[in-house]
């Protein structure tokens, strides 16, 4: 009983309630209908029509950001400032604070899983690099790229004790400089000091503007690094001082005889660079970071050496081993090259594949889940650009510098990209989506995108693998631009049937307003 007198009651309420406000909204709701009366076609023209053009804007400009940054704008600024403003995050909950300190590991995790690496098979600045820069007018390098590259010199090139020796202090400061004029002169006046290592180094790299040069350049420095390599190693158990001398003369030999290895690479003498770079890694079996196996296996492949190219392989090509696009389409390479020249796909399908074919399938799918970006410059639907100075693992960068090198190789081999164009596309069909987890290797890391675009230049289109969606108000935009660019052509066609239209519109809004408003406060009430 006492819910049917509630029910009752609210009921009566709610009546009497919208009683009075359409007694009360009378006088203005006749004054707003007398306002839309007064209101002519062009007016709604206009109105709609300024609709479309600010929501097309907004459409545009949330395209541009999406393409550019990959992300919305309108998003980013409403998680970034509204949220906050709004109460939307709460420092004082220890909920929160978790949810934070999760938030900064997974950025920490996501920063580890986009580790950086340098190029095993970097261009030459000087040679190279500036020549690019010369005839085009664009600069092949960013600063953030050119950042990385001075940190590693100052890693591998200096160390504590070189503030004992005038030229290795200049040098140390010459490493830091950005200005490469300045860096120029200060090797000069290292040099004239006494023989430096790094300065001819750097004068290699920089100021050489052919490859004879610097490989001129890289001899001297050679006869200076092997002495003084030499004498820090028969010191290098005398204190922690002379230990992190030989590691730097270590390293400035390795690098020195690497460059020259490839100086012989791009003059022609590719069989006395594949003995240079044996030869180094005998002499230097632990210095792994450097990747001179890649080096290596580009050389034996110019030859044509495909035997000694499986056996590199064999030795790098390990599960415990990081991998890496050459390793992973070089083996797939091999495998394609011993059933491409006879591979026909109307044949396959026919019979289905043989063993060595689906070997030579399986090795492709390998390599494409293990970087997606590498096949499309390897069949030339995307133009290559010059290689960065520094390469992120499974990302575009590293597409880029293994299509730039290998490219040739792959169009030796009758057959291999034709396979390669067959079958590609087929990896993806096996990979989990959203790519929780790997088939072959680990998930594919979500941070590939912003790290590429902070290695390549602004001219260059970053492939991105997974693709994003369009983000919600991309999508919302697109659909009010539509939507009051349809009102607007049809208030100009038919103006006096849509002034009608925008009048019992706007009066039926007011109305509805008026008639919910009470059911609304009655029921919060009632809670």
């Amino acid at each position: 009983m006492s819910t049917i007198a509630w029910s009752w009651t609210y009921f009566w309420t709610v009546v009497l309630c919208d009683a009075y406000l359409v007694d009360i909204l009378r006088v203005p709701l006749r004054y707003i209908s007398m306002f839309l009366n007064t209101l002519t076609p062009k007016f709604y023209v206009a109105l709609t029509g300024t609709s479309s053009l600010i929501s097309g804007l907004i459409l545009i400009f949330e395209w541009w950001y999406f393409r550019k940054y990959g992300t919305s704008f309108i998003e980013q600024v409403s998680v970034s400032h509204l949220r906050p403003l709004l109460g939307g995050v709460d420092n004082s909950s220890p909920t929160n604070s978790n949810s934070s300190n999760g938030d900064a590991d997974s950025n920490r995790q996501s920063v580890s899983e986009c580790k950086v690496w340098r190029n095993p098979l970097n261009l030459f600045r000087g040679a190279e690099y500036n020549r690019y820069t010369w005839v085009t007018g664009r600069e092949p390098l960013t600063y953030y790229d050119m950042n990385l590259s001075a940190q590693d010199h100052q890693t591998f090139f200096t160390c504590d004790s070189d503030h004992l020796r005038p030229a290795d202090a200049i040098m140390q400061k010459a490493w830091r400089e950005r200005n490469p004029q300045a860096r120029i002169s200060a090797a000069h006046e290292s040099l004239e000091l006494e023989d430096c290592a790094t300065a001819s180094i750097l004068l290699a790299e920089e100021e050489a503007t052919t490859i004879v040069e610097a490989e001129k350049l890289f001899k001297q420095a050679l006869k200076t690094g092997e002495g003084c390599y030499r004498r820090s190693q028969q010191l290098q158990h005398h204190g922690a001082q002379y230990e992190a001398q030989h590691r730097r003369d270590t390293n400035v030999l390795v690098y020195i005889k690497r460059r020259l290895a490839m100086c012989s690479r791009k003059l022609g003498r590719t069989r006395e660079a594949v003995k240079m770079l044996r030869d180094l890694m005998k002499e230097f079996p632990l210095l792994s970071m450097f990747n001179i196996h890649e080096n290596l296996l580009e050389s034996l492949l110019e030859l044509q050496n495909y035997a000694d190219v499986q056996a590199v392989l064999a030795k790098y090509d390990d599960i415990s081993l990081p991998k890496s696009a050459t390793i992973c389409y070089t083996a797939a390479l091999l495998k394609a090259r011993a059933v491409s020249d006879k591979f026909s796909p109307e044949a396959a399908s026919r019979r289905g594949l043989s063993t060595a074919e689906m070997n030579a399938v399986e090795a492709i799918h390998r390599a494409v889940e293990f970087n997606p970006h590498v096949p499309k410059y390897l069949l030339e639907m995307k133009s290559l650009i010059l290689p960065p100075e520094h390469i992120l693992k499974r990302g575009d960068s590293e597409a880029i510098a293994y299509a730039f090198f290998h490219l040739q190789h792959w169009k030796r081999v009758e057959g291999a990209l034709n396979l390669l164009h067959c079958t590609w596309e087929g990896t993806f069909r096996m990979i989990p989506y959203p790519l929780e987890k790997g088939h072959l290797f680990y998930p594919y890391p979500i941070c590939t995108e912003t790290a590429d675009r902070e290695l390549l230049p602004m001219f260059h289109e970053v492939s991105v693998y997974p693709k994003k969606e369009l983000p919600f108000f991309i999508l919302f935009t697109a659909g009010l631009c539509s939507f009051t660019a349809m009102l607007a052509l049809l208030t100009h066609q038919f103006p006096e049937l849509m002034g009608v239209f925008a009048k019992a519109v706007s009066l039926l809004g007011l109305l509805c307003s008026a008639l919910f408003w009470p059911c609304t406060c009655s029921v919060l009430v009632g809670c």
